[in-house]
């Protein structure tokens, strides 16, 4: 990435009118858009918030998309926004389950691009890993996904229709009339999928709010996790207008290494990320903020690391725990995995200074979802390996 570059969003234009020989996609609209769109086609003003309120809560509580299902419309309205309208979300293109019960999805999307989606199911929640672009700008040196160019920003529509997805295979729609199961297979989301979620932060932030509301899908915000590599102006943002916990893709304890891994900190260094999680809005004993640390064989994974770490941390009174995440190795990395030793010896000095310091179990391996190894399947397949170790300087 140019450390140079502006950030850029990809706002989403809200269509108006009939697209020439298609209809207009109602999932990812907030409810003003969607109030909007619905009066400037034919929906009378003084009626539009009672329907914005009926048709939000048959796509997003019960997971409807065929209007003629939504049986307190009547049956004109509903044909005329059937001729109008649709309840469209990603497509499924393949779906594979690992030994663990991991789940990763490959999703197609518009333009035919296709981004990846993995649910962890562990014994007190279930996690869905969400993507917010197809590629990723940063480059970081250790993410597989990190090979694959930046092709665009996801809407809206494109990165809530990925919890829909995934509920859709977790059969966790209610069913209209019966009783409410409250235990969640779909219980938390993480934006830690491809891309940087603070380089698409409007369509990220709609897409939250989303999730969010207590009439639809309705997770906690505690129950939402934005993880971002540093980008410094959106994260105060990300408080005011998600209210979101944070996790850090650190990774390193000096600026030379951190340059070189997570190439973003060319542009915002150690000191100045830290500033800015110090004054996160949200930040709190009991919300944390928390530290994403990939653990890579003799490159960050010294003592010296370990208490470099921890004095970051008190220099800025950050209320933190530390994951620490043994790396997965992908085709043509080039790191190695830090031993088992020092990982636990690494953890046990964090632990010792007073943090949280839990060793990320790996999940999905198998079927290459394990953190940093997200990279659609077809682009993979379209290239030899000879490629993959050029694109990660190995050559």
């Amino acid at each position: 990435m140019s450390t140079s570059a502006p950030i850029t969003q990809d706002v989403m234009t809200i269509p108006r009118k009939l697209p020439e020989g298609g209809k207009i996609n109602l999932v990812g609209l907030t409810r003003d858009q969607l109030r909007e769109v619905l009066i400037e086609n034919g929906t009378k003003e003084k009626q539009a918030k009672m329907r914005v309120g009926q048709i939000w809560q048959w796509i997003y509580q019960w997971g409807v998309r065929d209007f003629h299902e939504m049986t307190n419309l009547s049956k004109a309205y509903r044909a005329e926004l059937d001729e109008k309208f649709e309840v469209a979300i990603p497509e499924v293109v393949t779906r594979q389950v690992s030994e663990d019960g991991t789940r990763k999805y490959l999703v197609r999307i518009a333009g035919g691009h296709e981004v990846e989606v993995v649910y962890i199911p562990e014994e007190d929640r279930g996690t869905l890993c969400i993507s917010s672009q197809v590629g990723c700008t940063l480059t970081c040196t250790f993410c597989h996904t990190g090979t694959q160019k930046l092709v665009r920003n996801l809407t809206a529509a494109e990165i809530i229709g990925q919890v829909m997805v995934a509920r859709d295979d977790l059969n966790e729609w209610p069913i209209p009339g019966e009783p409410k199961n409250e235990t969640r297979l779909l219980s938390n989301i993480v934006l830690m999928g491809m891309g940087e979620p603070l380089y698409n932060f409007d369509n990220v932030r709609d897409a939250m709010k989303i999730a969010m509301d207590p009439e639809g899908i309705s997770l906690s915000r505690r129950r939402i996790t934005l993880s971002t590599s540093g980008v410094v102006p959106e994260i105060a943002r990300t408080a005011e207008e998600i209210g979101c916990l944070l996790a850090i893709s650190f990774h390193a304890t000096t600026d030379d290494v951190r340059d070189v891994l997570v190439p973003i900190n060319k542009r915002w260094k150690i000191d100045e990320l830290l500033q800015a999680l110090s004054d996160y809005p949200k930040v709190s004993n009991s919300e944390r903020i928390t530290f994403e640390y990939v653990m890579l064989d003799g490159v960050n994974d010294t003592d010296e690391d370990a208490h470099r770490l921890i004095d970051h941390i008190k220099r800025y009174n950050i209320p933190a725990k530390i994951n620490l995440i043994p790396f997965n190795e992908w085709p043509g990395a080039p790191y190695k995995r830090s031993s088992n030793n020092r990982i636990r010896a690494f953890a046990n000095i964090i632990y010792q200074a007073g943090y949280a310091s839990p060793i990320r179990k790996t999940r999905g391996e198998d079927i290459m979802a394990a953190c940093g190894q997200l990279k659609s399947a077809t682009e993979r397949a379209r290239k030899s390996r000879k490629q993959i170790e050029a694109e990660a300087g190995l050559s």
